[in-house]
């Protein structure tokens, strides 16, 4: 018996659906497993009262190839009117019966004995049991309908994972491309505002000299101030480890959204130190992107 149905696929989404189907000694068993997001990995399992001390074992089997996502499983079970039954008689509770029936005759003084099929009425005299199942003989093939349910769902999460994956791919590259617009764009930005403080100090003081050993404190504690050169090595260093998560052999989900929200936080830091319309306004763009980088991620197990 296989234990493992995983498929390898370095991407896997969290939603998928999978069915498998077999029949043993005259029953059918049939599993659906649905999953969606989640935070851990959960298994909801519901299947006949009769099967319930298998219930362990099935969720153990699907989380040998699941770590995250919410999972319905449902075993249904068709025996074809073929279930085994037997019926059982209280002899005991008859005779009592049978002699308070002729305690009332006697009394009322009819005549007459009680018949067979009157007595046979009375509740719980005839009980129709159904007997225990093997489990231990049904297992090897429930545990093989599970198997094949979860196969056609790592399938259909390996797929989307793949389409989750490419789109990823595409806006890491995007952020890069504005990544590298702000960093040509942030040594300009010192050079705009020594014209620009220049050009104001010469406004409000026509006839003074512009002392230019406290103009040039200024502009160090402004390009001291507004310099992003950290932010913007710690984003390429961000950029490279996406690439490699997503390039794992396991669950990444969790280390992705880390890093998109470390993502999301060199951006807010870079458009607060800025003080520049242009860069501004590329990290608000950058945002938006990142903000559809977090909405794929949550989906990624």
């Amino acid at each position: 018996m296989t234990k493992n149905f995983e498929v390898k696929q370095m991407t896997k989404s969290m939603t998928g659906y999978g069915r498998g189907e077999i029949e043993v000694e005259g029953k059918s068993f049939t599993v659906e497993i649905r999953s969606v997001n989640h935070r851990f990995c959960e298994v909801v399992i519901r299947l006949p009262k009769y099967y319930l001390a298998l219930e362990d074992r099935i969720r153990k089997l699907i989380q040998e190839s699941v770590s995250r996502g919410r999972l319905d499983v449902f075993v249904t079970l068709d025996d074809h009117g073929k279930r085994n039954k037997s019926i059982r008689v209280d002899k005991e509770l008859a005779m009592a019966y049978y002699s308070a029936l002729e305690e009332l005759r006697e009394t009322i003084g009819i005549e007459g004995k009680p018949e067979i099929i009157n007595i046979a009425m009375f509740p719980d005299v005839v009980v129709l049991e159904e007997l225990p199942e093997d489990l231990e003989r049904l297992w090897p093939a429930l545990s093989s309908a599970v198997g094949e349910a979860v196969g056609g769902l790592m399938q259909m999460r390996a797929t989307e994972g793949q389409r989750l994956q490419e789109d990823l791919v595409k806006r890491v590259a995007r952020l890069k491309e504005y990544t590298e617009e702000i960093s040509l764009r942030a040594p300009t930005v010192v050079a705009e505002y020594r014209e620009k403080l220049r050009t104001r100090l010469k406004e409000l003081a026509v006839d003074v000299e512009i002392d230019e050993t406290r103009l040039a404190v200024e502009l160090a504690i402004f390009a001291d101030r507004s310099s992003i050169s950290e932010e913007l090595v710690r984003l390429r260093s961000h950029f490279q480890e996406v690439t490699n998560t997503l390039d794992l052999d396991e669950a990444a989900g969790r280390k992705l959204d880390f890093l998109v929200q470390e993502l999301n936080r060199e951006f807010n830091t870079i458009g607060s130190k800025s003080n520049d319309l242009n860069i501004s306004s590329i990290v608000i763009k950058a945002k938006s992107e990142v903000e559809k980088i977090r909405e794929q991620v949550q989906n990624i197990e």
